[in-house]
């Protein structure tokens, strides 16, 4: 069926309010979008970052007047108020969504395919994962550094810990390139069950222990940690990723922005002999060896 979208400029104080008067007001969904192309960085946990110009997009049936929409948004907010609305042809979102997912190599071995595409090269190390609720497909600069990575090393017999495993796309992964045990760690219970379902799909699921922080085993150290999260979380848990790592084991970190790279270097420093930034689109990937 055809849609209307409402698109309503508003700003990071009244986003929510707009939000939920469109809402009210009939629309199915709404969605936030930057109006000014501004890129917003590092969110809490539990918090929702929103852009200084926010433009909120209300989804109606294609039947609704968007005349009294607008003009009740002109009443509360000033004749001025910018508003936008357009038509959407009638298409078939869900194929037109899963379109935009192809298969994705990293490095010499490893493919990352979507469960409805077919695999590129059945021959190499292939990973089946669908986009999902929990962070990580390999689209994203920072999952794409911590893939290549793992794709370079020689996993075979080796232990490895996930910290903060979102999809389980890194530990997965691991296990695919011969990595013998892996622990993934998340403090979200639905990217647990993530990992779960999509260990599962890979036959890996016997292979691959899940935990909560505070179920996580204790004084457990491996040869390898890779920890994908945010620069803030990095900083602030160092002494406790560092702590996972064997002396003379390995370690990765990414989601550091490259202006945040120098500072995390010194405090990684501190346990690891460190190597150089790998860059990619802004993101960096940091990595080193524990000192002994």
């Amino acid at each position: 069926m055809p849609w209307i979208q409402i698109k309503i400029n508003a700003t990071a104080k009244t986003a929510n309010k707009v939000s939920n008067m469109l809402m009210g007001l009939g629309a199915q969904a709404v969605t936030y979008m930057d109006a000014q192309d501004t890129p917003v960085y590092e969110p809490l946990p539990g918090e929702t970052k929103l852009w200084g110009d926010t433009r909120c997009i209300g989804l109606f049936d294609a039947e609704v007047d968007p005349a009294p929409i607008v003009a009740f948004f002109q009443q509360h907010f000033g004749e001025d108020v910018p508003y936008q609305v357009e038509l959407l042809e009638d298409k078939d979102w869900v194929r037109e969504w899963m379109e935009h997912f192809q298969p994705m190599q990293f490095g010499e071995r490893l493919w990352i395919c979507p469960s409805w595409r077919d695999v590129p090269d059945p021959t190499a190390v292939n990973v089946l994962l669908d986009p999902g609720l929990a962070f990580g497909t390999g689209t994203h600069p920072t999952t794409a550094l911590c893939l290549q990575w793992l794709d370079s090393l020689d996993l075979k017999g080796k232990t490895l810990v996930d910290f903060g495993c979102g999809s389980g796309i890194l530990a997965i992964a691991a296990l695919k390139l011969g990595a013998e045990r892996v622990i993934g760690i998340d403090i979200d219970p639905q990217a647990i069950e993530a990992s779960r379902d999509n260990a599962q799909r890979n036959d890996v699921s016997d292979q691959l222990e899940l935990y909560l922080p505070e179920d996580q085993p204790k004084n457990f150290q491996a040869d390898i940690v890779v920890a994908n999260i945010l620069a803030g979380p990095l900083r602030e848990l160092s002494g406790l990723i560092s702590g996972l790592v064997k002396p003379h084991g390995l370690m990765a970190i990414s989601g550091i922005l490259e202006s945040q790279a120098p500072e995390l270097l010194e405090v990684y420093s501190q346990w690891f002999a460190m190597n150089p930034a790998t860059e990619r689109e802004e993101w960096c990937r940091l990595d080193g060896i524990k000192k002994g």
